[in-house]
């Protein structure tokens, strides 16, 4: 069993869907991951970062790959500047020049003493000041938001492994009835040699009386490839044998489903021998519940990692 970067220990079989978000921030922005994962045939990891973290990405691929081995993973960073009170700071050598040159016109007819808010409101007085951030805090930040992936990414195998066991349980009761079905195709009268060359030789009666002159040897090698073609023992002995390497799979887990997918279509490949075979109904019926029960199995076995 495969364990998470947490040291948590996964489940034995994972599926392929699954959604996780994560957050963080620090005094300056804010972040969220969104990764969203959906069937694939290998893994396929598409990431979209802000412009100047393009960085990110080749550690986002790895970390994703640690982990998952099939699916189509998206994995979605939005960064965001956190709404804060503006820094500013006072030019006051300009604002001293300003209450000098006011101090030299204060007797002077009809002017006014400058007041405070005034000063203020002239250009250059008031500034916002430099917020450019170093080389260290840009890092700070980077670490920050790969942490947060890595604990997203960890969010997200816990929820393709908890959808995993669900489909275990689901492929579980599939084969079940898979198993079901072989032995009562086993149990079919129709499936058993003797009765089906007892009514060959019916068969064969009646058409002699019609035509007699038919020699013996001809009958016997007419009759042995009928029975051949009617005998679906080989095809449920060899059900049984997928049904026993797929019961193997599940219970060693592990990104097996591309194995059970193949299984699946062998599996399928008997059941459309076995109806194709039927000399009755009975059996006829029987195969085709196998086949409808097999592509339920093969439709879920599409979700499996």
């Amino acid at each position: 069993m495969m364990a998470t970067k947490t040291g948590k220990t996964a489940p034995r079989l994972s599926s392929m869907t699954g959604f996780a978000r994560g957050t963080g921030r620090d005094e300056r922005y804010e972040w969220v991951w969104e990764l969203k994962c959906v069937n694939g045939r290998g893994l396929d990891i598409r990431c979209r970062t802000p412009n100047g973290l393009d960085m990110l990405e080749a550690t986002a691929r790895t970390a994703a790959s640690e982990r998952f081995t099939r699916g189509n993973l998206t994995m979605t960073l939005q960064l965001n500047p956190v709404a804060t009170t503006p820094c500013v700071t006072v030019n006051r050598q300009l604002l001293e020049q300003l209450l000098e040159v006011s101090r030299e016109y204060k007797d002077a007819p009809g002017v006014l003493p400058p007041r405070l808010d005034g000063l203020l409101a002239v250009r250059g007085v008031i500034e916002a000041a430099d917020t450019a951030e170093n080389e260290e805090e840009l890092q700070t930040r980077i670490q920050g938001v790969l942490k947060t992936l890595e604990t997203t990414l960890d969010e997200l195998y816990v929820t393709r492994s908890d959808e995993g066991r669900r489909l275990e349980e689901v492929l579980r009761e599939h084969i079940s009835e898979v198993e079901t079905l072989s032995a009562s195709a086993k149990a079919c009268v129709a499936a058993q040699p003797q009765a089906v060359s007892e009514r060959l030789n019916e068969q064969l009666n009646e058409l002699l009386d019609d035509r007699p002159g038919v020699p013996e040897e001809r009958l016997a090698q007419e009759l042995a490839a009928l029975l051949v073609k009617s005998d679906v023992r080989e095809e449920v002995d060899r059900l049984a044998a997928h049904v026993e390497a797929i019961n193997e799979l599940l219970d060693g887990g592990g990104a097996v489903g591309r194995r059970l997918d193949f299984l699946a279509q062998e599996l399928n490949r008997e059941a459309n021998t076995i109806c194709a075979k039927a000399p009755d109904v009975e059996l006829s019926r029987v195969g085709l519940e196998l086949k409808a029960v097999i592509d339920r199995f093969r439709e879920q076995v599409q979700n499996i990692e």
